[in-house]
């Protein structure tokens, strides 16, 4: 028999090296192998989910988030949304930037806490995800409401670079029935370069700009970041943030 990858013989040779475990009696040893059970499955899915979401790196945290006075962050609004509670209520959030800001790690952050209360999340790239949408329209029988399921299942999906350009009238169609399935049945994070007010010339067809729009912006969250410096000039690093 197997605890979690420990098995019932190495548990207890492993409680030997207790100082004075051998003082305790079996009741209390048997329920510190099962906590030391629960505690590495509890890990071992916490390292899947952060695994599976997809992030491109799992460095950020909430602790480590930087407060320069210039990023004009509010801690008690992060600190309140690190708690999952907008999860819960399947309400948005809008995180909006000049590029290298650090949008990217702020969604992260919030992304891996979201894993260590056990919530399912992904990580995707608008583009990466549109992508996806013709991979699907190119398969035979290929049919987008699996890229639906896909992507609207998870308790909280981080759309990266979103809507850095303008989209076809397909990937808006796309992009609203996401929304629609979405929308008050789970979170999600966008990262932006533009505010809502842009995004509508970005989505193309009036009716269903406005469409999208009604299911993301009025339960959200709204984060901006101005940051007189991008984080590869504040901290001398490389890639996208």
């Amino acid at each position: 028999m197997v605890l979690d990858g420990i098995s019932i013989i190495e548990a207890p040779e492993r409680q030997e090296h207790i100082e004075n475990i051998r003082q305790t009696n079996f009741e209390d040893r048997l329920e510190l192998l099962i906590d030391v059970a629960y505690n590495t499955r509890q890990n071992n899915k916490l390292e899947r989910l952060i695994k599976d979401a997809g992030f491109r790196t799992t460095a950020p945290s909430i602790s480590n988030i930087d407060y320069q006075p210039d990023l004009q962050l509010d801690q008690a609004v992060i600190t309140k949304l690190a708690i999952g509670t907008y999860i819960k209520a399947h309400h948005n959030i809008l995180i909006v930037g000049a590029s290298g800001n650090g949008k990217a790690l702020l969604a992260t952050a919030l992304g891996i806490a979201a894993c260590r209360q056990f919530y399912k999340v992904r990580y995707v790239r608008l583009p990466e995800l549109l992508d996806d949408l013709l991979v699907e329209k190119n398969e035979v029988n290929g049919d987008f409401k699996k890229i639906l399921v896909k992507y609207g299942k998870y308790d909280l999906l981080i759309i990266d670079e979103w809507l850095l350009t303008g989209v076809s009238q397909e990937q808006a169609t796309f992009i609203l029935e996401l929304m629609e399935r979405r929308a008050g049945q789970r979170a999600t994070i966008f990262c932006s370069q533009f505010g809502p007010v842009a995004w509508h010339d970005k989505l193309g067809q009036s009716q269903i700009a406005d469409a999208i729009l009604d299911r993301i912006v009025h339960t959200a969250y709204h984060i901006e970041i101005d940051g007189k410096k991008s984080m590869r000039e504040r901290y001398g690093i490389g890639g996208r943030a």
